[in-house]
């Protein structure tokens, strides 16, 4: 409260103790009293009840953490729900999440980082059927945080010198495969000497949210790492519903353990059926330990080391992109010899971009470690001079670990061999390597 509204208010109040009552409610009114404050629908259908068609609908989950499927189910079972525009971290499976939304043809538009194993998905994607704005990890998670803080557009460093900043993306292609419709290019400023491309904000009608606990003024409580896209998300959409494996009183929470504040969401309800997140990995899970609250990137259960942290996508990637992680390790289809990357679309078919751009948009803080088979299935060379396939990063990759040698990265002079595996020959190498390499004058045997 202003200065000038508190004396005005202590004067009125002095004046006549009788405005006191009225005074005090009008400077300090709220617009319902707590205890009468009750979100919780009695079902998935009357949550829905108000919902329109082409609308835009953001859907928490990664791979199947987290996901909202009893919301997802009643969008599937109100068939005049059509044209919507779904922003998830990818589409579930052919027979889960939004993959049933595809199969319906319910969904227009994707916008999301990966397709994965999801064949309809991709089907549909190369032959026209669904646009799809591809983008990577971080940056969705991003572009779903601002939007729900009011920030219209932000730079980032990841997908610079790629197809994404050119504007060579196909969003929606023919019958045939060929692109119908291209990305835009991004606008690229320089901060402290690297360049960053400018990404817009996305801005929800609609979101679904899976909770572990919420109680009846909205909080919610996520389990480990079902956070994942689910709190940006939450906080970003007009209308927030949560489905929640457990609706408790208010003050059940504590406090500090609500994630999601209730200020963001509309409506709960129960559910009817019970990258992404974590520092402090630990092993996979014994055999019947399983917890489908704990995955890894590649949506594999696992386990915690004591010490370990559970955290969000947004957060997960903004360590990633400000360079506190020291090391990452990825796959590839091919590597150039001055370490450009390419490991997400192959001719014929792709699967996303997932995580991988922004993990490896700093690599003067993180070091990019590849490790592949030397060459591919047809015997061709994936170290090569120039790579053929679309790049997930330039100049990104510092070293490249093959079944053949290993070598090291300099992203001016080029590529240099410091280990060689037993009864292999530098010749052998040399002939199933693309890109020139120098040896290093103390080469190695590979451990």
């Amino acid at each position: 409260m202003s200065t000038s509204l508190w004396l005005r208010t202590a004067r009125a109040y002095t004046r006549n103790s009788r405005k006191q009552s009225a005074l005090l409610a009008r400077t300090f009114a709220s617009t319902s009293c707590r205890n009468e404050i009750n979100k919780v629908f009695p079902s998935a259908s009357e949550a829905l009840k108000d919902m329109k068609p082409d609308t835009t609908v953001l859907c928490g989950g990664f791979g199947l953490c987290g996901v909202p499927d009893t919301l997802i189910d009643e969008v599937a079972n109100k068939p005049e729900l059509r044209g919507l525009t779904a922003v998830s971290n990818n589409a579930g499976t052919d027979e889960s999440g939004l993959g049933k939304l595809l199969k319906t043809k319910q969904i227009r538009k994707m916008i999301a980082s990966y397709i994965g194993e999801n064949k309809t998905f991709e089907k549909m994607y190369l032959t026209g059927e669904v646009e799809l704005e591809l983008t990577p990890q971080g940056t969705l998670a991003e572009r779903c945080a601002s939007g729900g803080k009011g920030i219209p557009a932000f730079y980032t460093p990841a997908a610079f010198g790629t197809v994404v900043q050119t504007g060579e993306l196909p969003l929606r292609n023919n019958p045939d495969g060929t692109p119908k419709e291209l990305s835009y290019p991004k606008d690229v400023k320089v901060f402290e000497g690297k360049p960053y491309l400018l990404e817009e904000s996305i801005r929800g009608d609609y979101a679904f949210v899976k909770a572990w606990k919420a109680d009846k003024l909205g909080n919610c409580q996520f389990r480990l790492a079902a956070n994942n896209f689910n709190g940006a998300m939450g906080r970003n959409a007009k209308m927030t519903i949560v489905e929640a494996e457990n609706i408790v009183e208010p003050g059940e929470i504590p406090p500090e353990a609500v994630h999601l504040p209730g200020i963001y969401v509309k409506r709960v309800i129960h559910l009817q059926q019970s990258e992404n997140g974590i520092l402090g990995l630990g092993p996979y899970p014994q055999k019947g330990l399983e917890d489908a609250d704990l995955i890894n990137a590649g949506k594999e259960t696992v386990t915690l080391n004591p010490g370990a942290a559970v955290f969000g996508s947004e957060e997960s990637f903004g360590m990633i992109r400000s360079g506190r992680v020291n090391l990452t390790i990825l796959g590839a289809m091919q590597v150039s010899g001055n370490g450009d990357l390419a490991n997400w679309m192959l001719p014929g078919k792709i699967k996303g971009f997932g995580g991988a751009m922004d993990l490896v948009s700093n690599p003067s803080m993180t070091r990019v470690v590849v490790t592949m088979e030397h060459c591919d299935k047809k015997g061709n060379a994936k170290i090569v001079k120039q790579c053929e396939f679309p790049l997930t990063g330039k100049a990104c990759v510092s070293r490249i670990i093959t079944e053949l040698g290993v070598f090291d990265v300099d992203f001016t002079k080029g590529l240099t061999l410091i280990e060689i595996a037993d009864v292999v020959t530098v010749d052998e190498i040399k002939s199933k390597t693309d890109a020139p390499f120098n040896v290093a004058d103390d080469l190695k045997l590979m451990l």
